[in-house]
């Protein structure tokens, strides 16, 4: 791969960007958090209930970021431009559509699935009205996720960086009017959140036309490669969805635990998201960086990238899990007054804090795979874990203290349990070359 950048300084040009962009994202589940947390602990641990279920609906289609950026930057490699762009239109249409399947059902079925996932009483009536607003806010947001892939894939992270700001800024200033100024409740929080969304998509959207205009691509759908981009991306909606079943496993056990736990793991998985989205900025680098090396033929520097951005997501992990255990103490007090709350979120990020060595290595051999195209073997160990998982989770169900701070401790524990196994099955492939295919194909 033909470059007068150093390594370094190609993961840093697009890993800084990426990292603001990627804190952005989270801040609006943060402000949304905070905000709804002061109405009361059964609002907050209602939105818990919401976001879990709504994370999941979105996250299902992850690909439509990660399989994006792979293809493009593949292309891009390779030297065809032309057909980088039109692979990121035909992800976009695919976006749009998923997002209209999913979003009007999930409206609906808000009610028995906040049931399903423990809700009950005044918990399950904010989750309830929470999910019915926000769900209609999936097409815009996968949107969000296809087009950004696009752009990853074409080097550019700081598109993304600006829009990803500018709406998490918007995104505060409505729900802080919507929920407190003319006092809609946690329902002011999910049209503000839907607005931001639609604004953020149709602003990517009128680049992703400029790139196309550019190269002459082609803008509508094509149902062949509609179809074609749809099925590239089981193998990583397969992943996801085994991954999204760890989270929403989780989550099912936080709520059986009791109204205190679960809002303290709401808190928690917050929290986490946050960092996961902050040790994320590295794995976008390596998606577009492996697929480019790859696309272009080149072996060496694949492998020179990966064991680069390794050390520097194992190096990161460590020094944000210093900051949170500095921090553990002062955190939950940005997200609720209940001091029950406040103590087992406290303890609950002592364990967070001590797992993200793990999650910087983790992320980073997870974008590495991803940016190579090596779906299939991603998903099947995914389920692997996912079954790894289901004893240590279910125990704690099963036999954790009536305690709050003690059962939240102990649930984290079982979910670090589950990033080691995750650890141990990416660390084994990467060391191998079966994941590194060469060339414009997948």
């Amino acid at each position: 791969m033909e470059s007068d950048v150093s390594p370094s300084r190609q993961v840093l040009q697009l890993a800084i960007p990426a990292f603001l962009a990627l804190i952005a994202e989270p801040l609006f589940l943060l402000a949304d958090t905070a905000i709804v947390g002061h109405l009361g602990t059964a609002p907050l641990a209602g939105l818990g209930l919401a976001s879990s279920a709504l994370l999941t609906a979105v996250g299902v289609f992850v690909f439509l970021a990660y399989g994006t950026t792979a293809v493009v930057a593949r292309q891009l490699g390779a030297g065809n431009v032309r057909a980088a762009i039109a692979a990121g239109v035909d992800g976009t249409w695919l976006a749009v559509g998923l997002g209209l399947v999913v979003a009007a059902p999930l409206a609906l079925a808000a009610r028995p699935v906040c049931r399903w996932l423990g809700g009950e009483g005044a918990a399950l009536t904010n989750a309830v009205g929470y999910l019915r607003i926000a769900a209609f806010g999936i097409p815009p947001m996968l949107v969000v996720m296809a087009v950004t892939g696009v752009l990853r894939g074409l080097l550019d992270t700081r598109t993304p960086l600006v829009v990803n700001v500018v709406g998490a800024v918007v995104n505060v200033v409505l729900n802080v009017l919507f929920v407190y100024g003319f006092r809609w409740g946690i329902a002011g929080s999910a049209i503000g959140t839907l607005l931001v969304q639609a604004g953020m998509a149709s602003a990517l959207v009128l680049v992703l036309l400029r790139h196309a205009r550019a190269d002459d691509a082609p803008l509508r759908p094509h149902p062949g490669r509609v179809l074609a981009a749809a099925i590239d991306g089981i193998p990583l909606l397969v992943r996801t969805l085994a991954l999204r079943a760890i989270l929403l496993l989780t989550t099912w056990v936080a709520a059986g635990l009791g109204v205190v736990p679960l809002a303290a793991h709401q808190v928690t998985a917050t929290i986490w998201s946050f960092l996961v989205f902050a040790l994320d900025a590295i794995a976008i680098a390596a998606q577009a960086l492996t697929g480019r090396a790859l696309g272009a033929g080149d072996a060496r520097s694949a492998r020179e990238l990966t064991s680069l951005m390794i050390r520097w997501g194992i190096w990161s992990g460590l020094a944000v899990g210093v900051v949170v255990l500095a921090l553990h103490r002062v955190l939950p007090a940005l997200f609720t007054d209940d001091p029950g709350v406040r103590a087992a979120v406290a303890a609950g990020l002592v364990v967070v804090a001590v797992g993200q060595v793990l999650s910087g290595f983790v992320f980073v051999i997870d974008g590495v795979l991803i940016g190579a195209g090596d779906a299939r073997w991603l998903s099947m160990s995914m389920c692997l874990v996912l079954v790894a998982y289901l004893p240590m989770v279910l125990a704690v169900r099963a036999f954790a203290p009536t305690d709050p701070p003690l059962a939240i401790t102990w649930l984290w524990v079982a979910f670090t349990g589950f990033m080691l196994v995750r650890a141990v099955f990416l660390g084994w492939r990467v060391r191998s070359d079966r994941w590194m295919v060469l060339g414009a194909g997948r």
